[in-house]
């Protein structure tokens, strides 16, 4: 050892010895004070008489009770032999014999009144006796030391109880909610009606998942994803437990918005969770609807919900991507905005397959309606169901169900016992149109005569150009529509002629022109028709190419930026269109303006009118009136 670190070391000892020297020095001290104190202070008598019983047996203080004024007016008056203390109570001996004791709940009110040091040479005018193993209760005080245990109790109890349901909420919510169906879906494709070509491109799956060697076997790989692609009501939900009811699959149904959480991680264990429910129970059908409840990724740095839903999707695709077998795992998902889900969910590997679930033609329709139809009573042999699918073109499945159930729904109204056709044409009316409303009740004369004009125009350019099939025309209001010209098409159509186009813009300034033509002026009753025929007609000349100066270019094919730009020249040329078309419109109705007149007075008589009677009407006069037929003779060299 180096003489420096000698040195060093014996400072350290001496300085330790020191202090343990001073430690020992104040204890003794310390101890001295407190022994000159103890004998200086005055010693307390030796219990006597009703002391000593007081701490032998205090039960017979234990019969009666008085509050804390007596004791302190007793003690005042010197009557108080001994009291003695107790964690609940202060018992009282009296000079006279008798007892008694003041409830003190935590011993309170002794420690703050009694048990005061006494001055120096002072004797006690009573004895004081502390009495630890005393408890008396009375009823306050015992629901008092009730209420004490239990909010002890509880103040325990509470957090487990809370840390536990956290826990337990976190578990549940990690699993989602995601089960089986308890039994395997029974349906089949053969009982989805329509939809042919989306069976037909689920006919692989439905061979993968019955029997997936026959793809391995030749080195093919069968799709992951199924993506179904319709408008809302077609029939989606339907043909995917369609597939997994064709395969004898178990079948799991959740929405986008299932993996979404309150917790920062949880989304990820519910795809986690999902898959492994699906691998476990496999052959195993995963639908998943409102996909693009999915949304997309981001890479903005908006936040960790943002984040979160990045992580989501990512574990998505590390699942569909088969990082683990998914042999007998086939994921369904249905969106009706396509372009909103991510890209990489669309990319092969994951939802590989695009199917178009399309609305139903007309012989699917009227299938509907028959199948519908058959769980009512109904009188089948009163109803055209061809009518019905004609007159509910570019209804889903689900309105047709709709309208059937609403069908009922009228009958039940009008008090009849079987449903009939009047009842699915009244709905299949609310559906398209609205319900009749009351406003016919706050409508003038004047106003009731220029409807009827402005319908009736509707319904005869409608049924003089062929536009469609007119069932009826009606000056009763019905949704937001003050009156109603129904035209049905006689089949469904996909793709328009021109001339198709020119005749049904034709019909939506039918009823302006019919209104000049009787009263020489319009009213503010053509706005809708107006607007939607600058609509189609702005289409023509901007999209479809129907330019009378052969101009092709369309503007869709612009950015939106730059379409805007060019649109003035489009409008010029919209309308040039509408222009021509009106006066095409108005020299028909000036031809048959003896049936438009016709028309108009039978609605102002019986408010509707069937089609087949404006037909009736037109056939009845084509002999008698004198026609400019050059406007219909253009039409049909047109077509």
């Amino acid at each position: 050892m180096k003489p420096g670190n000698n040195s060093l070391g014996k400072r350290r000892a001496r300085a330790i010895a020191i202090a343990a020297v001073a430690v020992l020095l104040a204890v003794v001290l310390g101890w001295g004070v407190w022994y000159a104190q103890y004998r200086a202070a005055p010693r307390a008598s030796a219990l006597t008489g009703i002391a000593s019983q007081m701490r032998g047996d205090a039960s017979a203080w234990t019969h009666e009770e008085k509050d804390a004024s007596t004791m302190l007016r007793d003690i005042r008056d010197a009557n108080v032999v001994a009291i003695g203390v107790s964690p609940s109570a202060i018992l009282v001996s009296l000079r006279d014999g008798a007892k008694y004791f003041v409830t003190d709940h935590n011993a309170t009110f002794s420690h703050a009144l009694l048990l005061g040091e006494p001055r120096a040479g002072d004797a006690a005018a009573y004895q004081l006796v502390w009495l630890p193993d005393v408890d008396i209760h009375s009823d306050g005080a015992r629901w008092t030391r009730l209420f004490d245990q239990l909010r002890d109790g509880l103040s325990v109890l509470l957090p487990l109880v809370l840390i536990g349901g956290m826990a337990w909420f976190m578990r549940r919510e990690m699993k989602g909610g995601a089960k089986l169906l308890s039994d395997a879906p029974t349906l089949r494709f053969d009982d989805v009606i329509g939809a042919n070509e989306a069976k037909a491109a689920l006919a692989d799956i439905r061979g993968y998942l019955t029997d997936p060697k026959q793809f391995s076997s030749m080195g093919v790989r069968a799709p992951c994803g199924i993506l179904m692609v319709g408008a809302p009501g077609v029939g989606k939900t339907r043909l995917a437990q369609a597939l997994a009811g064709e395969c004898g699959a178990n079948f799991i149904s959740i929405t986008g918005s299932y993996f979404s959480a309150k917790y920062y991680g949880v989304g990820i264990q519910k795809v986690r969770h999902l898959f492994e429910l699906a691998r476990k129970n496999a052959p195993t059908v995963i639908f998943i609807d409102e996909a693009d409840g999915l949304a997309k990724r981001t890479d903005t740095g908006g936040g960790p919900v943002e984040a979160e839903s990045n992580r989501i999707i990512n574990q998505l695709l590390a699942e569909m991507d088969g990082f683990e077998s998914n042999e007998g795992v086939i994921v369904v998902a249905a969106t009706n905005h396509p372009d909103n889900l991510d890209e990489a969910l669309r990319r092969p590997g994951r939802f590989d397959r695009t199917v178009q679930v399309r609305l139903p033609d007309r012989e699917d329709r009227a299938k509907i309606f028959r199948f519908y139809a058959q769980k009512l009573k109904s009188k089948s042999a009163d109803i055209d169901y061809d009518q019905l699918a004609r007159l509910t073109t570019g209804l889903s499945p689900a309105t047709v169900a709709m309208v059937v159930n609403q069908a009922g729904l009228i009958a039940r109204k009008a008090g009849d016992h079987e449903i009939a056709a009047k009842h699915f044409m009244e709905a299949i009316k609310i559906a398209r149109i609205g319900d009749v409303s009351g406003a016919e009740r706050a409508l003038t004369d004047d106003e009731r005569e220029r409807i009827a004009v402005h319908e009736a125009g509707h319904g005869l350019v409608a049924a003089l150009l062929g536009t469609g099939v007119l069932e009826e025309v009606t000056i009763l209001p019905r949704g937001g529509a003050l009156g109603v010209a129904l035209i049905t098409k006689a089949q469904d159509k996909h793709l328009y002629r021109e001339t198709e186009i020119r005749n049904e813009i034709q019909v939506l300034l039918g009823g302006r022109n019919a209104e000049i033509l009787v009263f020489s002026e319009a009213s503010s009753g053509a706005a809708s028709d107006l607007q939607e025929a600058s609509r189609i007609s702005l289409d023509m000349v901007s999209k479809f190419g129907f330019n009378s100066d052969g101009d092709l270019f369309s503007l869709a094919a612009l950015p939106a930026q730059y379409a805007g730009l060019q649109m003035k020249s489009a409008i010029e040329h919209a309308n040039v269109l509408l222009k021509e078309l009106n006066e095409l419109c108005y020299g028909l109705l000036h031809a048959y303006e003896p049936v438009l007149r016709a028309i108009s007075e039978r609605l102002l008589e019986q408010e509707t009118v069937p089609g087949e009677t404006v037909y009736q009407l037109i056939r009845e006069h084509t002999s008698t009136l004198t026609i400019v037929r050059e406007p219909i003779e253009r039409e049909a060299a047109a077509a």
